[in-house]
């Protein structure tokens, strides 16, 4: 399988042009995967162009790239969106990674009252770039055209004000509605927005909240997962549910 690089100079390109990857992607081209002159590479945008082509020249500070040919590839409806509990340790970088590689069209950090990490204004924005940099890197693995959005850090009012225009679901163990059994339709263009708690669920004085402002709470099956885990499982169960897997 062809490597995936993201560059921004692949918004515009057409075949026939030339794109060099310098920095950490010519490095990571170069030095890590051993590209060679001649090899079949693919190169994205990240909002939605694909481009294929063809490594003509390979240094350990640039790669330059001819493109061969050009798609676009069209954001799916609905989008799905995670909101993830801020958790301790690496647990919700492991779950956003997970989820971005298996479709999240966006990505919501999300200040819960039992989450033990707590991101003040400076950790904020220093904890908002570190995820951008996950799903970055986890969407070219996954050799994706569109990279997830990661939103700024939510509290849970501002969850209960997407609930208007949104298909908000919360993951909660204790709820007697599967996620399985609910209806989901391609037809339906509201995003889908799944909630995961933190390790040690979510309160009840949010869950009444996001309740009040016409949340669905949904459970997985029988076991309780990991908050690393619920959102990349929810979101497997919703693509094979929409007819993407």
């Amino acid at each position: 399988m062809a490597l995936h690089f993201v560059v921004d100079d692949a918004a515009t390109a057409q075949p026939g042009e030339r794109i060099a990857l310098t920095g950490a992607e010519a490095h990571h081209a170069a030095a890590v995967r051993r590209v060679r002159v001649g090899e079949t590479v693919t190169l994205g945008d990240g909002r939605g162009v694909r481009l294929t082509g063809e490594c003509v020249s390979v240094t350990p500070r640039e790669v330059v790239v001819e493109v061969v040919a050009r798609a676009l590839d069209e954001p799916l409806r609905p989008r799905l969106v995670l909101v993830q509990a801020l958790a301790k340790g690496d647990r919700d970088e492991l779950a956003i990674q997970a989820a971005t590689e298996l479709g999240a069209d966006e990505i919501v950090p999300w200040q819960a009252a039992r989450s033990v990490s707590r991101w003040d204004a400076a950790k904020a924005a220093k904890g908002r770039a570190r995820w951008q940099s996950i799903t970055r890197e986890a969407a070219k693995q996954a050799h994706r055209a569109w990279i997830p959005e990661v939103a700024e850090l939510h509290t849970t009012t501002m969850l209960t004000a997407r609930a208007a225009a949104s298909r908000l679901l919360v993951l909660e163990p204790t709820a007697d509605v599967a996620l399985s059994a609910l209806p989901l339709a391609p037809e339906d263009e509201r995003d889908i927005v799944l909630v995961v708690g933190p390790e040690g669920g979510i309160d009840d004085r949010e869950l009444t909240a996001l309740a009040g402002a016409g949340a669905t709470a949904v459970r997985l099956g029988a076991t309780v997962l990991r908050t690393s885990t619920a959102g990349p499982a929810a979101l497997a169960v919703i693509s094979t549910a929409l007819g993407r897997w």
